[in-house]
């Protein structure tokens, strides 16, 4: 569509939404075009969300979001790590095409950005919170406050828009949802706004608000099913360096005998030293080894992540009710997402990266009030090429040609029979060898089966029936009785890699006669 026809539309209060993407009309009651809040976490696994099932704690306010919206039960992520998941957010692009195929990049804004497309519909559009981009997003957005990197999880610096770089002091999780109140106590109530509210948290090194410190410490968690993985038949799963055994660092990660100093003001000072002061002659007084240690080093983890997350599922729930307050949740859609999947001890792993479902499947929950009926849920494979032009048709606006992604937008308001959804999600992983140790490896993953192809100093496939062996523990790449469906996917492999114009697998395949 015209972006100046667009700008004509939009400029009354009252708009019927076109989805010219697919050619037919959907009427929105006349609504005024959305608002459209995306907050995007760190690290959340789908695990730790009781709406996707975790016994391990409850989340009310990612709950609230799903009960009266949408969850997608097969959100797929096109490269598990956080910077690209990022690129791929505001590209609708895999990574080979944004370029940016592994964290410490600098992303390239001279391309096209759906946040630039929502410019040009009418929105005013910023970011608040972790960028992790390399550069400065003045070219992308309207307004921003981001933190330099990673950011730090108490009294964080924030580069402000003007180019400051400010300290705020506090905890980083209620910052962030500060400043997006503040954006959006701002707005013209004729003008719709674009936030995106990216959240640290639950990035390593998983430090708590001082409030949420020891909210599990009663709960002895059940070892993960697969946490004594042995790896047998998957060589890139064995020679990985991100296990809690061997990788987790007591002192960074799970702070026993840590000093407390610096940043921290002295009241937060005490708190946590007071706090990790006892934990550590706790494991002092144990003098643990072996299995009890990696185990404790396990309860340890689990126990800051879930208290990490709290704050975070609280501070959601404080946004939504201020939506509340303020009017605005009628007609804001609001979606909650993480970057990517990660592991909870499965495989005896954290981190993310590889292929396998931890790491592959992210959260995802939509609410959009009166257009998205409340307590839906999607078992589509959607992946996150798919997040952008989503959201420029809720806004109505017009789908760059080169965004490699689909508008999911049928599949949440009944109109599936408009477009031919995909049978398999495409994925490929770069970074290597630092930080983990995770070797290059692309696949795709079906309804039932995963198919995965590592390259590099390995080169070797593997083959998983997701039906049969959830955990992915059995490699069935040599067994004859699936070798018609181990055609049948490498078939469907090659013709996605061509699909996305994924020149570099492409190469690796036609060098080894794969296709």
């Amino acid at each position: 569509m015209n972006r100046k026809i667009i700008s004509c539309i939009f400029t009354g209060l009252l708009l019927s939404v076109s989805l010219n993407t697919f050619g037919q009309q959907l009427d929105l009651v006349k609504r005024k075009r959305p608002n459209i809040i995306f907050i995007f976490s760190d690290d959340h696994a789908y695990q730790a969300i009781s709406a996707y099932g975790s016994t391990l704690t409850q989340t009310p306010n990612i709950d609230r979001l799903a009960n009266e919206g949408v969850i997608l039960r097969n959100q797929l992520v096109t490269n598990s790590i956080c910077g690209p998941s990022r690129a791929t957010l505001l590209t609708g692009k895999y990574s080979h095409k944004n370029g940016f195929k592994a964290n410490e990049n600098s992303f390239d804004l001279n391309q096209t950005l759906f946040t630039r497309e929502l410019q040009q519909a009418g929105y005013n559009t910023a970011w608040v919170g972790k960028w992790h981009l390399g550069t400065l997003p003045t070219q992308a957005l309207n307004y921003f406050k981001i933190l330099p990197g990673q950011g730090h999880y108490y009294n964080p610096d924030f580069i402000h828009h003007n180019g400051d770089t400010v300290r705020h002091e506090g905890y980083v999780t209620d910052i962030i949802t500060s400043f997006a109140r503040d954006f959006i106590d701002q707005q013209d109530a004729d003008k719709p706004f674009f936030l995106v509210v990216g959240h640290k948290a639950t990035h390593r090194e998983w430090m708590p608000d001082i409030r949420d410190l020891g909210a599990f410490d009663s709960i002895d968690f059940p070892i993960p099913e697969t946490f004594y993985d042995d790896y047998t038949g998957r060589a890139a799963a064995k020679d990985q360096d991100m296990t809690i055994d061997k990788t987790m660092v007591l002192r960074q990660d799970l702070k026993v005998e840590q000093v407390f100093k610096g940043r921290y003001t002295s009241e937060q000072a005490k708190a946590l030293s007071d706090y990790y002061g006892g934990i550590s002659r706790e494991f002092k007084d144990k003098k643990l080894q072996g299995k009890e240690l990696v185990e404790w080093k396990y309860q340890r983890y689990l126990k800051d992540y879930l208290s990490t997350a709290r704050s975070l599922d609280r501070n959601i729930g404080e946004l939504l009710d201020y939506l509340d307050e303020s009017g605005l949740a009628d007609n804001t859609v609001v979606i909650y997402a993480s970057d990517q999947g990660f592991y909870l001890g499965e495989h005896g792993w954290f981190d993310k990266r590889f292929i396998y479902e931890e790491s592959l499947k992210t959260p995802f929950v939509l609410r959009y009030p009166g257009v998205v009926k409340p307590g839906s849920e999607l078992q589509d494979l959607v992946l996150n090429i798919d997040w952008a032009p989503t959201m420029l048709d809720l806004a109505g606006a017009g789908i760059p040609d080169d965004v490699q992604g689909n508008s999911f937008l049928p599949l949440l308001i009944n109109s599936r029979d408009s477009i031919q959804w995909r049978d398999a999600g495409y994925y490929h992983y770069y970074e290597f060898p630092q930080p983990h140790r995770v070797h290059p490896h692309f696949g795709i993953r079906t309804d039932r089966y995963k198919l995965v192809r590592f390259y590099g100093e390995l080169n070797n496939w593997e083959l998983f029936d997701l039906q049969q062996d959830p955990n992915e523990l059995s490699n069935i790449i040599d067994d004859p009785d699936y070798s018609s469906v181990l055609d049948a996917l490498k078939d469907r492999l090659g013709r996605l890699i061509l699909k996305y114009e994924d020149s570099e697998a492409e190469q690796i395949l036609r060098a080894a006669g794969e296709i």
